[in-house]
């Protein structure tokens, strides 16, 4: 079984998908996260450290509607624009998993959404 995910905490999607997807009211997958501010839909700055921290911020938001947290998460995937902002990206998301990082790949892309820097999906356990 299937239910869909949406919340006025993160920004709307951009396209035909969900913010989440809830399956057999185990697993939450997120849709990939950009950096926009919720409030007024425009990118929360222009340096990875900022984009990355409203991405966290909007995965969390959509994580606590789907009924868990950050701290349920297990795998994530990090889309880079540019692998030399990797150590930057990667201060910020030590803040946001702290006590058990979950599995992640990252991988550096030609182009993302709206030229940012960063995009995260993440896949969380509800407990």
């Amino acid at each position: 079984m299937l239910k869909k995910i949406k919340t006025d905490s993160a920004p709307a999607p951009i396209g035909p998908y969900s913010q989440a997807v809830v399956v057999d009211g185990k697993f939450v997958y997120t849709a990939g996260q950009i950096g926009l501010d919720p409030k007024t839909n425009a990118l929360a700055g222009d340096d990875i450290g900022a984009q990355t921290r409203q991405v966290l911020k909007n995965i969390a938001a959509i994580l606590a509607a789907a009924g868990t947290s950050m701290k349920s998460v297990f795998k994530t995937t990090v889309f880079l624009k540019d692998m030399g902002e990797f150590a930057a990206m990667n201060e910020v998301y030590a803040e946001f998993f702290s006590e058990a990082a979950p599995a992640r790949s990252t991988v550096e892309v030609a182009r993302l959404p709206k030229d940012v820097k960063v995009e995260i999906e993440a896949i969380a356990l509800i407990e």
